[in-house]
């Protein structure tokens, strides 16, 4: 029976601790249709807890409060029984107290201005650090053990009882063994199992043994109020365990660093804003004497009109914003904060918990099977480690097999990605062709005011990245399930092989269905147009469409915003949303009987379950983030502060949504970000390329400079002194309008216009080699070379520079490291050979007297 103690974290003699809590339906009280498949379950449950009490594991059973049908089987593991399986583990424990002196902040001049932004150090105090060693049984006495009800902190017992629990049978047939409490859980013999909290979030506990840690993170780090404070990352290690840990550790560097890149993109789109009145070449594009002279060509076949430059007014005073020599700064800015400074200081940080943490030593050997894996283990083989023969579940070709079918189902859905980019470029390319016969006007006066925003070429963009963005969410849902399928057929041995196993295959989908179509705007389109008496067709019916004459980045721009939004706004309806209204629900139906005392583990119960790949999909969102922040910022500065704002609530939201809404995480011990920083490295090399890339080719940045330094003076230019006057009159191309073919000719009557302006470096009409490139084409091409090699060698220079400067691992912990391993040797080796000198100098001192009696009989008989 309950013993009415809401806040009890123990069973009912108030001693012993409850460290893992199971919960399955009363089948003697199910309808009788159904007795056969509910006796088959509660003969499995019986037969499982059987099997728990033998293995050492108490347990007891509880009723609900409020649905009868419901029982609570609460699990309790010994003294003796945690010191083996700590042993099997190899879990970490102290051995004494760290005597090596910590190094002085150098930020502690400041500390009555930082403390308020650290949480309360009343409420969260100092953890004592302590020098550790993997647990060993029969050494208990060589172990800081003071209180034998502390030593293991309530994580680590939960850990070890979830292990425990993952490898409990529940039915043995012949030489057919199942076991595992996730299999009893998928089949309903229990409805839950998970560790309890230990408080309410937002009240203390009236156990005044209870640590109230639940309580202190949601005060301190979960709250809204708490937004601005650093995280207690040792205390959120401590109740969740390293792999929950290591995530919020990476998430809040990660946000910390993107404020200095947003520091320097808001400054960059404040020069942008600021200059672009002034800017020479939008000046030259908005002027009724330049730019509402010069005609320019159709973009399309037939359809399309004539249109005036100055058209583009608006648009080209927006492209300022973005396309300026701020820019330029900016994209070798960031490229150098991708590849040095986040990553160098995040693997710095990362070896700084590793030690803090115990994970230095972790090594993929310590990690169990999972239950999956054995469950399958049929066949036999050498291990090349060991020698010793063990079972394992396929043979090499089986395992080639399933590698293969993975393999091949990944590449599959991501043609199958490509073929919806092309869809998505046709549609581009006749919605392109119906704009433009729409929105395009002889004379500007006749437009609309709001025409004057709308171009074809954006309203074009706009509502394909709206179309883009909805494939891209249905896709996502769809192979999500199959990446799953593919990894449960593959087998991992250990968790962390099928966490990878699975990074790799969703990120490589999501990689090409995210970036995708950023990548065509940025790299392939307009720049394969040909010119129009020669226009390119794809699939030999749509004419290639074109960029603004200003370029393609102002287009980018907007893909980048409207699916980094729309991702953040879908992305936080599914985390916050979702888990608030499902409990909203549940209370709402269990309202009828709130008035009754309800127990800590049944409270628990009432809450959701946190995902077995949860923390999977808080990673792949982030790193999915940190792609666009870092692959295309060059045409975007503005990422990384609308990103830093969606972090700082990310980060907030994540740690309510896992103290309010979830049941306790069973805790897992992690060493690092796992799969995820090769990813991260090889976004952050990629980024170098295609930032670079982007302001040569995508960003009209280049031939501006290029005009500048060459074509403005003489011996291409006339003026006496480098100006950006005449650049636009230089960077467009002319042509014949009797030129026209008779499949691309403007329909209608445009006798007064007897050539058309385009954009492009190409021999005029008259010209022996009309309509081929120019020098003034060679010499862009070649300065966008230069730049591209340049760029990436400075880049990649000053990281190789940093990298040996930057120690991966600090000199502070290499010494605290060296000393704990000293210490280790000492004081659990070392004592065992002084023990073994003992026991045989006794021995020793009997020959040696014998041996002098002997010498004084041989005297006395001479």
């Amino acid at each position: 029976e309950f013993n009415d103690k809401p806040d009890s974290l123990f069973f009912n003699d108030g001693v012993r601790k409850i460290d893992f809590v199971m919960v399955y339906e009363d089948e003697d009280k199910k309808d009788f249709e159904k007795r056969h498949m509910h006796q088959r379950r509660k003969r499995r449950r019986e037969f499982f807890e059987a099997s728990l009490m033998n293995m050492g594991m108490e347990l007891e059973a509880t009723q609900s409060v409020i649905n009868d049908k419901l029982m609570f089987v609460k699990v309790h593991m010994p003294w003796d029984m945690l010191c083996t399986y700590a042993e099997v583990l190899h879990i970490k424990l102290p051995i004494q107290p760290n005597d090596l002196s910590s190094r002085p902040s150098p930020w502690q001049f400041f500390h009555f201005i930082t403390r308020h932004f650290y949480p309360n150090e009343d409420l969260i105090k100092k953890e004592t650090e302590y020098f550790t060693a993997p647990f060993e049984k029969n050494r208990q006495e060589f172990f800081h053990i003071t209180d034998k009800d502390s030593f293991f902190t309530p994580s680590t017992r939960s850990r070890m009882a979830f292990y425990l629990l993952s490898r409990a049978p529940y039915e043995i047939r012949g030489n057919i063994k199942k076991f595992g409490i996730n299999k009893l859980l998928d089949s309903g013999v229990y409805k839950a199992a998970y560790p309890v909290h230990d408080c309410q979030f937002n009240v203390r506990s009236q156990d005044h043994g209870c640590p109230n840690e639940r309580f202190l993170l949601y005060q301190e780090w979960a709250h809204p109020k708490s937004f601005y404070k650093m995280q207690p990352l040792d205390l959120i290690r401590k109740y969740y365990g390293e792999k929950i840990g290591i995530y919020f550790a990476w998430l809040g560097f990660y946000t910390i660093m993107l404020t200095l890149a947003a520091a320097v993109g808001l400054a960059c789109f404040i020069y942008g804003y600021k200059t672009q009145e002034t800017s020479t070449w939008s000046k030259e594009v908005c002027d009724p004497e330049i730019g509402g002279k010069i005609v320019m060509c159709p973009q399309c076949d037939r359809e399309c009109k004539y249109w005036r430059l100055n058209s583009t007014c608006e648009a080209s005073k927006k492209l300022c914003i973005f396309d300026n020599y701020g820019t330029l700064v900016f994209a070798v800015f960031m490229a150098i904060w991708v590849v040095t400074l986040f990553l160098e200081f995040w693997k710095r940080y990362q070896a700084e918990l590793e030690y803090q943490w115990d994970t230095v030593e972790f090594l993929e050997q310590e990690q169990p099977a999972r239950p999956e894996y054995e469950a399958k283990c049929i066949y036999e083989r050498k291990n090349p480690v060991t020698g010793v023969k063990e079972k394992v579940p396929f043979t090499g070709c089986g395992r080639c097999v399933r590698v293969s079918l993975g393999i091949g189902t990944v590449i599959f859905w991501i043609l199958l990605i490509l073929a919806s980019i092309v869809a998505i470029t046709v549609y581009r390319l006749a919605a392109f062709f119906a704009f433009s016969a729409r929105l395009r006007a002889q004379d500007l006066k006749e437009l609309e005011p709001l025409k004057e925003y709308v171009t074809p070429q954006m309203a074009t963009s706009v509502t394909a990245s709206l179309i883009s963005f909805v494939v891209i969410m249905v896709l996502n849902v769809l192979y999500e399930r199959v990446a799953i399928w593919i990894t449960n057929f593959e087998l991992p041995r250990t968790k962390t092989d099928y966490e990878n196993s699975l990074t790799l295959k969703m990120f490589l989908f999501q990689f090409v269905n995210y970036y995708s179509s950023c990548f065509y705007i940025a790299f392939f389109k307009g720049k394969a147009v040909g010119f129009p008496g020669d226009p390119v067709y794809i699939l030999g019916k749509y004419r290639n469409e074109e960029c603004d004459p200003g370029g393609c980045l102002i287009e980018l721009t907007t893909q980048l915003s409207i699916i980094m939004g729309g991702k953040a706004i879908w992305n936080n309806i599914q985390e916050v949303l979702l888990p608030w209204v499902k409990n909203l629900i549940f209370r709402y139906c269990t309202s009828a009987t709130s008035e009754k005392v309800i127990p800590r583990w049944e409270q628990d119960y009432r809450l959701q379950p946190f995902s077995k790949l949860g923390l999977f999909y808080e990673y792949l969102e982030m790193v999915i983030q940190f792609g666009f922040v870092t692959l295309f910022v060059a045409s975007f500065p503005l990422a990384p502060v609308l990103a830093l704002v969606n972090n700082l609530f990310e980060v907030r939201v994540d740690a309510w949504k896992i103290t309010t809404q979830f049941r306790r995480v069973v805790p897992e011990k992690a060493q690092d970000i796992g799969a995820w920083q090769p990813i991260l490295q090889g976004v952050a090399i990629l980024a170098v390329a295609t930032n670079a890339m982007i302001i040569a080719f995508t960003s009209d940045m280049i031939p501006r400079l290029v005009y500048y330094w060459s074509f403005s003076v003489f011996p291409y230019g006339q003026h006496a002194t480098h100006t950006m006057e005449g650049y636009i009159n230089s960077s467009l191309s002319v042509f014949d309008t009797s030129n026209f073919s008779n499949d691309s000719r403007p329909m209608g009557n445009f006798t007064g216009i007897s050539s058309c302006r385009y954009r492009d470096f190409r021999f005029p009409p008259g010209h022996p080699r009309q309509y081929q490139f120019n020098m003034h084409y060679w010499h862009v091409i070649a300065a966008k070379m230069a730049f591209i090699i340049v760029v990436e060698h400075v880049v990649y220079l000053t990281k190789f520079v940093l990298s040996y400067v930057i120690p991966d691992v600090p000199y502070a912990v290499r010494e605290q490291i060296k000393r704990e391993k000293y210490l280790t040797q000492v004081i659990l080796h070392e004592t065992n050979l002084k023990l073994v000198t003992k026991r045989l100098r006794p021995v020793a001192d009997d020959d040696q007297v014998k041996e002098t009696k002997a010498g004084r009989a041989m005297e006395e008989m001479e």
